[in-house]
């Protein structure tokens, strides 16, 4: 089997996959106004990609900037000089970023961009900082970053940075991307989003357990995730992810969730993906 300095080098694409929260529930509210959840992610096959090229002067420069996003608020940016000051590095980078997920869609992408950053940097820079170290840096980043670094589905509570490893059964999901950018900010701070679910034991999650408490306001905010919704539930249960927008269902075999998508009206835009057993560049940290 090939070493990951085999493997991963300057020249290779580095993948920043989706996650989906199978569920995700809202349990309390601390102190400082963050949100206690209990939620299980799952690592889809589908996802951005990353390119890094040395620079010498150690600058950090993103390559392709998001529009509407200035280049020093960009995740990816961030993540990178984090990771300079924790090492003490003068390496520079480029980043480039084929992006392929959708921004305000409740799959993470930009935390799994800023992830991979963090795995892709730590290796190509030699820091050989320890997986627990890149968590902690990427948790400055946001409560979904720590995930990625972790690199295998977990059932996670806290604001997202408590992970225990869970062993999911291959799955095929049909994601829906309805036309909108939610706010995650906006959903958490409804008065109307439920706050109070009673927390469960992991051992006791099973699939298909629970619901999403962001999807009701949500929904109520933008109709257009409920009628994604509504036309997904009749093939397979559905269920938001995240705060939203998109949505999705889980399948047996790819012939069901390729079935299911064949039938998606010409008004609304879709994919659909394997369920991965753990983050592609999970061997970059140890």
């Amino acid at each position: 089997m090939p070493t990951p300095e085999e493997t991963w080098n300057w020249q290779s694409a580095y993948p920043a996959p989706a996650k989906l929260n199978l569920f995700l529930h809202v349990v309390g509210r601390r102190a400082d106004g963050y949100h206690l959840l209990q939620t299980v992610f799952r690592f889809l096959g589908h996802g951005d990609s990353l390119r890094f090229a040395p620079r010498a002067d150690g600058a950090v420069h993103l390559a392709t900037p998001l529009p509407g996003v200035p280049p020093e608020n960009d995740l990816t940016v961030r993540a990178a000089r984090l990771l300079q000051a924790a090492t003490g590095c003068r390496a520079g980078v480029e980043i480039s970023i084929d992006k392929r997920l959708p921004l305000g869609g409740g799959l993470g992408g930009g935390s799994s961009d800023a992830a991979t950053v963090l795995l892709a940097l730590n290796h190509l820079w030699q820091l050989a900082l320890p997986r627990r170290r890149l968590q902690e840096i990427g948790l400055q980043l946001g409560a979904d970053v720590p995930v990625f670094v972790f690199g295998r589905n977990a059932f996670a509570e806290g604001i997202g940075e408590t992970l225990r490893p869970v062993e999911l059964p291959p799955s095929w999901y049909v994601v829906l991307e309805p036309p909108v950018q939610v706010p995650t900010a906006a959903i958490f701070g409804s008065p109307e989003l439920r706050r109070d679910s009673r927390p469960i034991a992991v051992d006791a999650w099973r699939p298909a357990f629970g619901t999403n408490d962001l999807e009701a306001v949500a929904c109520a905010r933008f109709p257009v995730i409920a009628e994604h919704l509504a036309w997904l539930a009749t093939w397979s249960p559905a269920r938001m992810s995240g705060s939203g927008a998109c949505v999705f269902a889980e399948f047996a075999t790819l012939d069901m969730a390729a079935t299911t998508l064949a039938q998606l009206p010409a008004t609304m835009r879709g994919w659909l993906a394997p369920g991965l057993d753990h983050h592609p560049l999970r061997a970059l940290a140890d």
